[in-house]
């Protein structure tokens, strides 16, 4: 009876750490580019009370093999695993939110200092022009473009750089200093093309515009990204078992390629979620039953000295 109790509170003990997750996933049912975990349990160890015995091998017919007793002691936490798979699409039309489509690929970016990785593309651009996380301010990686590279060229993205989409600016322009960015877009690759506009109103190609390449985000991929370390801020950094990242291009290395005007949403479902927080209450509820029958039991032998 001893045994039923302890075994009791270790299930009790789970199936809360079950619902302090699911609790969470449901907090965060909306939270952009959340992914949801799962508990999993697992059996402690067992108490033998008899060993297993092999047949008689010189007459079979004598006796045969026994199989072990064991009275299991409960049950143990087995895993709380991060399940990574996309979340579905929400169109906002701002051109700085942007998604990574498939399972994938995690957006880069530089908080305070410390490289961070990200699902959340809920972007804007700051004072200075960063593209930047509105909650924390931490900047957008990638590589930015000194000169308007040829549509062949392979980015290198060994050495990464503030992504930053300034209007107005004119780093470059079809007569030098004179022409300003006036608009820019992102396409599936992550790769921000400018368009300049000639504003001197005494040059003879005064309103004027040219495209230019400014830069190109940069996508990392992780050989195991339920690894990750969930450190807040919808931000995750590698361990020792995520791998380290691999930077490239959005539609590189197996990752997603990126839709613009779009944020990634949390992948949990919510109808599951409930279902799951019934099992987690009765599985609970039964554990609770074994503690009380337990103690029944041990009060009827209580019981018999007076009877």
């Amino acid at each position: 009876m001893m045994r039923s109790l302890y075994s009791a509170i270790s299930g009790l003990k789970n199936h809360q750490t079950m619902m302090d997750v699911i609790g969470n996933n449901i907090a965060n049912v909306n939270t952009t580019g959340f992914k949801k975990s799962r508990v999993t349990f697992a059996t402690a160890l067992s108490q033998s009370l008899k060993g297993a015995s092999s047949p008689d091998t010189n007459d079979p017919a004598l006796y045969g093999g026994t199989n072990p007793m064991q009275v299991g002691l409960g049950a143990t936490l087995g895993s709380i695993d991060q399940i990574m798979t996309a979340g579905s699409s929400q169109t906002t039309g701002n051109p700085t939110d942007m998604m990574i489509d498939g399972d994938n690929g995690f957006f880069v970016l530089d908080n305070a200092g410390q490289t961070v990785y990200s699902r959340a593309g809920a972007f804007t651009l700051d004072g200075d022009g960063n593209l930047v996380d509105p909650a924390t301010g931490a900047i957008v990686q990638g590589q930015m473009y000194d000169a308007d590279p040829a549509s062949t060229d392979t980015p290198d993205f060994s050495t990464l750089s503030n992504i930053k989409i300034k209007i107005g600016d004119t780093a470059f322009g079809n007569t030098g200093s004179d022409g300003a960015l006036t608009s820019y877009s992102i396409d599936q690759n992550g790769i921000i093309t400018g368009v300049y506009t000639d504003n001197d109103t005494t040059s003879a190609t005064y309103g004027q515009s040219t495209t230019h390449k400014i830069g190109q985000i940069a996508i990392a991929n992780f050989a195991n990204a339920s690894g990750l370390e969930n450190i807040g801020g919808s931000f995750y950094r590698p361990t020792n078992n995520s791998g380290t990242a691999t930077l490239g291009a959005a539609g590189d290395n197996g990752t997603g390629t990126i839709t613009t005007g779009s944020v990634e949403m949390s992948n949990v479902d919510l109808s599951q979620e409930m279902t799951n927080m019934i099992v987690a209450q009765r599985g609970f509820q039964a554990n609770s039953r074994v503690i009380t029958v337990s103690d029944s039991l041990l009060q009827e032998l209580i019981d018999l000295k007076r009877q």
